[in-house]
């Protein structure tokens, strides 16, 4: 059987924390910040975790993370 392709795009945005779970970045934090508050920048900075139905494709995506 072949081995499966990490696709590296999706590598580079996620990361598997040691429960399994996967952390992303925000979005909103590229430009535009002038009239975003301060309070909204510093939430934005903050990871987020994916959702379990999201985490499934994750795990495809990735399959040897």
């Amino acid at each position: 059987m072949p081995k499966l392709k990490t696709r590296k795009s999706v590598l580079k945005r996620f990361k598997k924390t040691v429960n399994g779970k996967f952390i992303r970045r925000k979005a909103c934090k590229g430009h535009l910040l002038e009239k975003k508050s301060a309070k909204r920048k510093r939430n934005l900075s903050q990871k987020a975790v994916v959702s379990f139905g999201e985490s499934l494709v994750l795990r495809s995506l990735l399959p040897y993370l």
